[in-house]
């Protein structure tokens, strides 16, 4: 059963500031929950339907409670039988690595975004994303709830853009409206993509370290893509096979 007070505590940590005081992050449903138990994230407590069960559950306390009381605690217009608290994991700005692929965004604002932005970068194997400090919290649960699961296997850390950029030794690749064909350019064994902003695009200040502007050639008459979509085609021809 869940008390006044602890329904009260779950739905405080929907707030970044008790969510920072707590060093805790929100975790909802099926798939993130079962991410999570896998991970190596702490969880903290869990709260979860009757029918719900889960090899890893052991991990932490569970409170079986009601979908009355699911109901009442959870963001989403459509609960999935269960809610979980965990540690927010530390996530340090990693330096630039030979070899690898680093997604850096730029003042990302649409928690839909972010979080699609961490899935994709989870499917195309880049576990490091810098982003700069003005983006969507990491642990917003909405972006949480939009990774889909990955936001247990990429990391976000959040930085001064100038700065990283300015260090590393990498191709920076930026996406804009006026770059070269994404289709004309090779794939690469290493890189920074920069992805924009959704509505300015990437900061007039960051664009003289773009080493290698990229657009997406438009056929129809949209005037634009998601930042999200954009970052996945960009990616799907930076990182194909050879």
């Amino acid at each position: 059963m869940l008390s006044k007070n602890e329904a009260k505590y779950i739905q405080s940590l929907f707030h970044k500031k008790q969510r920072d005081a707590l060093n805790l992050f929100i975790v909802e449903g099926v798939k993130g929950v079962d991410e999570l138990l896998n991970s190596s994230i702490q969880v903290q407590k869990i709260y979860a339907l009757d029918n719900w069960e889960h090899p890893k559950m052991h991990k932490a306390p569970i409170v079986r409670i009601s979908e009355s009381a699911l109901q009442q605690v959870s963001a989403l217009q459509t609960p999935n039988k269960v809610l979980a608290i965990a540690a927010q994991p530390v996530m340090e700005v990693q330096p630039p690595v030979k070899g690898k692929w680093i997604l850096a965004l730029d003042g990302i604002k649409d928690p839909g975004n972010m979080g699609t932005l961490i899935r994709i970068a989870d499917w195309f194997g880049i576990q490091q994303i810098v982003a700069s400090e003005d983006s969507v919290e990491f642990f917003n649960p909405k972006v949480i709830q939009s990774t889909m699961g990955s936001f247990a296997r990429v990391a976000v850390g959040y930085t001064p853009l100038l700065q990283y950029l300015n260090q590393t030794d990498l191709p920076v690749l930026g996406a804009l409206l006026n770059g070269n064909s994404i289709y004309q350019q090779p794939a690469l064994k290493e890189g920074v993509l920069l992805i924009g902003n959704e509505s300015n695009g990437i900061s007039e200040a960051l664009l003289p370290l773009i080493s290698l502007p990229v657009s997406i050639p438009r056929i129809g008459g949209a005037e634009s893509l998601n930042a999200a979509v954009a970052g996945g085609i960009l990616l799907s021809h930076l990182l194909k096979p050879s």
